[in-house]
Parts: structure tokens; sequence; C-alpha cells
């Protein structure tokens, strides 16, 4: 799914998502990573949204987003309850969605100029 054909105003930018690959600025990536605005963290070691722990946000809490947008693959799948309480608890909400549509949100919000968060599951192909 190609997403845009312009360079925004901000460093990393997502043309498009699935389940096993994205395509941030020209870059493919086939394993899973997390993009901010201006961050891009390759090689995120998470293999499946089901299997998410508080400890694998870190990377993603790191970078101090105020929405975090998880990317669960071709289909939409929640991250087990205390992941997300760990969201809340600190008041970043979290949202979890497709990859395409992540891919799609994220270009928005962060066009808004938001502090957003996308981690992406990816799995193979």
């Amino acid at each position: 799914m190609q997403l845009t054909l312009e360079n925004p105003d901000f460093d990393y930018f997502l043309r498009g998502a699935n389940g096993s690959a994205a395509l941030v600025n020209d870059r493919r990536l086939e394993r899973s990573f997390i993009v901010a605005p201006d961050a891009l963290v390759e090689d995120w070691n998470v293999a499946s949204v089901g299997g998410l722990t508080v400890a694998d946000l870190e990377p993603v809490l790191a970078l101090q987003p105020e929405v975090v947008l998880l990317g669960s693959g071709s289909h939409q799948v929640f991250p087990p309850a205390e992941v997300l309480a760990a969201c809340l608890a600190r008041g970043i909400g979290m949202e979890t969605m497709a990859n395409d549509a992540v891919a799609r949100t994220y270009q928005v919000l962060a066009g808004e100029g938001r502090r957003v968060v996308a981690a992406f599951v990816l799995s193979a192909a």
C-alpha cells in the first residue's frame, strides 16, 4: 500500500506496511521495529503481540510518546492487559491496529506534530 510520495516535515515517515514488511522512508524493513518522527529503532526483538511484555515496551517508552500505536501484524491482536496498564499508568495512550492502519494513523498524527511512536510487529512471510 503506497501512502505518500512527498516527504513530510519529520525525519521518519511510513510509505506503507503490511504483516511482514514496512517501508520507512526508502528503506524496506522485515523485522519488528519502532518509529517516531525523529527516531527509528530497528530489530525490535518482539515476535508476537500476544507475547509482548512490559520490558519489551522500554524502547518504546524511552522515546517519550504521548500516544503509542501498536501494529499487530496483518490483523488486529490485542496485547496482554499488563502491557496496556503500563502505558495507562504513565498517562500514555495505546491503540492497537493492523500494521496498515497504524501506518496511516502514524502519518496523520506525526504530520500534526504529535509525539507519536509506532511499534510494528512483523512476521516472516
